[in-house]
């Protein structure tokens, strides 16, 4: 075999030293640059990637907005220069939002001490936040970030009490200053609520028939669209449907309906059905809304009264016997299911917080006379005030703080009279050892007012909307009464005389949307 020459030998050999050389070189090159990289720590400006409230409508239910980085930031720097700012004519102004800020990892979450005012523009702004590992000389300033939100148009709904607008379901958006009637006159609406986003209101109804007045115990339930138009954080479809779309959503063929309520998730509601074969079968059915299936009895030992849907619309608390009874909303549908709880106390539930901790409850005294008792679901049963006079409604703040009243107080005379009134209870100072009595405050009397009237506290908390009966005058000069709705504006401080403003609607039952 040839022996290769030595210049070939010489050539191979050279060629590999010189690729060593230049892998050596190009490691050397990078070696460098990542230690000039790392020192200047020139690597992009710190950005927010995304925030969840960017160009949406927020309510009552969004606490939270959230803040995610691209890498991982001083979180004192961003605390302190995180700004919001609300439109006022066309132009920003800085604002207050109260709340606490926590973090899980690059993402910053800022919860809400209250809600936002609705009806509003808003705006976030940041700058000079800083890389948690980057400070001194060395540091770049992050890209300044600017993002706009608002919150749900301020609106309500109400029956109407005259004319063609008489019974009907009505929706008037203050934002926007618009008037919308939902439902056509030939229905009699009796009672409604809202679902969570406002898009839809679900009500009882019952047919008109010539001029026989419509029949409490032939009502039938529906839902209507209200156009009201959103696009919230938590759904990338935008609501977009027209006001005035009914659906009915359950006959009265083969049962009586006679009072409903609607679960805040907006999927169930509870009905109280009367069999019409045997009026002795009463009981609450419960209805998955949007689904085909059947509605189904809840089975209860004893007759039941008054319900309500928990918080988290998995329970239903309803007056049965001497007592209040917690029943499963999802029990076994083939066999009776215990009670979660049973409450002999209480006679009546009036509301709940936001959360289910607290439960405004009614208990009525042997004397005649009821307690008003904030119970929570550690066991604590807490006696606000007792009086002879009746406790018809009570709604919580957002923040739980506080508890809203309509009440009624005796009124001496020949004739047995009640006389209504509105009243706020500091519940948070009651909890930090305060007296109940000095923590009650009277907001507002009502004059001449039957036992029924209403109240509704706004999402936002900052009014609280009335019914108020009002003299009147028919088309021939005769005497009449009507309804007018009001609004009563609440401040920070519940010890200052309130003036209530007549909205100039003829209506009942105004109720805020969520």
């Amino acid at each position: 075999m040839a022996r290769p020459s030595l210049a070939q030998s010489s050539g191979s050999a050279r060629f590999p030293q010189r690729l060593d050389r230049a892998a050596l070189a190009l490691q050397l090159v990078l070696t460098v640059a990542i230690g000039v990289l790392l020192m200047l720590g020139i690597r992009g400006k710190p950005q927010v990637r995304s925030f969840n409230w960017a160009d949406r409508q927020v309510g009552a239910v969004d606490t939270a907005l959230t803040l995610s980085f691209n890498r991982p930031m001083d979180l004192n720097s961003v605390e302190k220069n995180l700004e919001f700012f609300t439109r006022d004519k066309n132009d920003y102004k800085p604002t207050e939002v109260p709340g606490r800020s926590s973090w899980s990892g690059r993402k910053l979450f800022y919860t809400l001490d209250r809600p936002l005012p609705y009806g509003q523009s808003f705006q976030v702004r940041l700058e000079g936040g800083q890389d948690r590992f980057r400070s001194g000389d060395y540091h770049e300033k992050m890209e300044p970030f600017e993002a706009s939100f608002k919150t749900r148009d301020r609106s309500f709904a109400y029956i109407g009490a005259e004319g063609d607008e008489a019974g009907r379901l009505i929706l008037f958006n203050l934002t926007q200053n618009q008037k919308l009637v939902l439902t056509p006159s030939n229905l009699q609406v009796f009672d409604f609520r809202a679902y969570p986003l406002g898009d839809r209101i679900l009500f009882s109804a019952s047919t008109k028939s010539g001029t026989a007045a419509p029949s409490l115990i032939e009502q039938e339930l529906y839902s209507v669209t209200t156009g009201l138009q959103m696009r919230t954080p938590s759904d990338d479809v935008p609501i977009t449907a027209n006001s005035g779309q009914v659906t009915k959503v359950l006959d009265n063929k083969a049962y009586q309906l006679l009072k409903f309520d609607l679960a805040s998730d907006g999927k169930t509601a509870v009905v109280q059905r009367v069999d019409r074969r045997d009026s002795t079968k009463a009981a609450p059915w419960v209805v998955r809304l949007s689904t085909e299936q059947q509605p189904e009895a809840l089975k209860f030992d004893k007759p039941t009264g008054d319900f309500l849907i928990t918080p988290d619309s998995q329970a239903l608390v309803v007056a049965q016997g001497q007592g209040l009874a917690v029943v499963d909303l999802n029990q076994n549908k083939d066999e009776k299911s215990p009670p979660l709880a049973f409450l002999p106390k209480f006679g009546n539930v009036l509301g709940m917080s936001s959360d289910g901790s607290t439960a405004a409850m009614v208990k009525f005294n042997s004397d005649y006379t009821r307690s008003l008792y904030l119970v929570t679901n550690q066991g604590t049963e807490k006696e606000i005030f007792k009086t002879t006079g009746s406790v018809l409604k009570a709604q919580f703040s957002a923040n739980r703080r506080l508890l809203f009243c309509m009440l009624t107080e005796l009124v001496g005379g020949d004739q047995y009279k009640e006389q209504p009134y509105l009243a706020a209870i500091d519940w948070g100072a009651i909890q930090t050892g305060k007296d109940p009595k000095s923590a009650f405050y009277p907001l507002l009397k009502l004059s001449d007012q039957p036992r029924d009237v209403q109240m509704s506290l706004s999402p936002d908390n900052v009014a609280i909307l009335i019914d108020q009966r009002v003299a009147a005058v028919t088309t021939d000069g005769k005497p009449a009464q009507t309804s007018q709705l009001w609004i009563v504006p609440l401040g920070e401080d519940l010890s200052k005389p309130i003036a209530p403003v007549d909205l100039n609607f003829p209506g009942v039952l105004p109720r805020w949307m969520p």
